[in-house]
């Protein structure tokens, strides 16, 4: 493994090299077991303004640092990022295109990422996007590279907008007799006029809403969500809330031995897709737009990859050990193709996916 220190030496290194695959905190082990290139010590903030919700930092910097620093300010990332006590870096987290259960109300990482700088497969340095909320019309290259792994560049540097952090939150635990009820309780809560800041639904068939906001209006909002829902669940608050969306963010419900599947998917495909899982857990995101599954390590990946195709649905490994990350239903993409010639025309970033995955 070789660690780079700043984005000159890096452009240097994949210059020299005929493969470069990065790791940042190495937390998702799908997507970085080929690494060969560290950039755990390219770290550090170099702009935060709390006055303009903005700051800069570099790719290999720690997402419990982005947090604590933001804290001091009241402020915080909407978007929910998951891994943060695992140790996931910024890069990794855009590379990924993870967003936790907070994306629901104020959209994914890629509605805050305003600028990037990164390297080709050329070696060449390219700085894109900006460094303040308003920007020039044009192309927002930035958000191609959420969700691409690395395969049009390795940010080395990366600028955000925040949001300040709410006064008080709730979240409302809703029990449900069976699958179907529970479906429709999560979509009609996700059409409801309570702006929810988190929805999600667990193996048991659990849902969770979380409120957020001023705490008087906090608490009138958790009502409504019980009544809406029947009057039958509880109300957890202030430790007990945050305890909850920690243990969500960090997988705790992932069993050892497990890997760690991101699929996309939609409502109506909940029930054939929890079906087809055989009482594997799960966790349904996103008010029914996302799913995280627990597949065993000693099941073949093959059989994940044909129920995600049967199903129509693209899903990206994110722990364990895949002959791709890329799994499921990926169409084939032409612009990316595109992208992919003229980024990294020697396919030095290519991690052997499908075409257009």
């Amino acid at each position: 493994m070789q660690y780079v220190t700043s984005t000159e030496q890096l452009a240097e290194l994949v210059r020299s090299q005929a493969r470069v695959r990065v790791a940042g905190g190495g937390t998702k082990s799908a997507t970085s077991r080929l690494a060969n290139v560290s950039l755990s010590r390219l770290s550090g903030v170099l702009q935060y303004d709390p006055e303009e919700y903005t700051f800069t930092a570099l790719a290999g910097t720690r997402l419990e640092e982005i947090d604590r620093l933001l804290r001091s300010k009241s402020q915080y990332l909407p978007f929910d990022p998951p891994l943060i006590e695992a140790g996931a870096t910024l890069g990794g987290t855009v590379a990924a295109g993870l967003s936790g259960s907070g994306r629901l109300r104020y959209g994914g990482v890629r509605d805050f990422l305003l600028g990037a700088r990164l390297v080709t497969g050329l070696g060449e340095t390219v700085t894109t996007g900006s460094k303040v909320v308003k920007n020039a019309a044009g192309l927002d290259f930035p958000k191609l590279m959420v969700g691409s792994l690395g395969k049009f560049g390795v940010m080395t540097e990366l600028t955000f907008k925040v949001f300040p952090a709410p006064q008080s939150c709730a979240t409302i635990v809703l029990d449900t007799e069976h699958l179907a009820q529970a479906v429709e309780i999560m979509k009609s809560l996700a059409i409801s006029q309570l702006d929810l800041a988190c929805l999600d639904m667990d193996s048991s068939r659990r849902i969770w809403a979380r409120v957020a906001g001023i705490r008087e209006a906090v608490e009138l909002r958790a009502q409504r969500v019980l009544q809406l829902a029947g009057g039958r669940g509880t109300i957890l608050t202030d430790q007990q809330d945050a305890d909850t969306w920690q243990a969500c963010r960090e997988f705790r419900w992932v069993p050892d031995e497990h890997s760690l599947i991101k699929v996309v998917i939609t409502p109506d495909r909940i029930a054939p897709l929890i079906a087809a899982l055989e009482n594997l857990p799960y966790r349904i995101s996103v008010g029914g737009h996302l799913a995280w599954l627990a597949w065993p390590r000693l099941r073949s990946s093959q059989e994940l990859d044909q129920i995600l195709h049967k199903l129509g649905c693209p899903a990206v490994a994110l722990m364990g050990e895949w002959p791709s990350p890329w799994i499921g239903d990926h169409q084939e993409n032409v612009f990316e193709q595109r992208l992919v010639m003229a980024l990294d025309p020697n396919n030095k970033f290519s991690l052997s996916q499908p075409a257009g995955a």
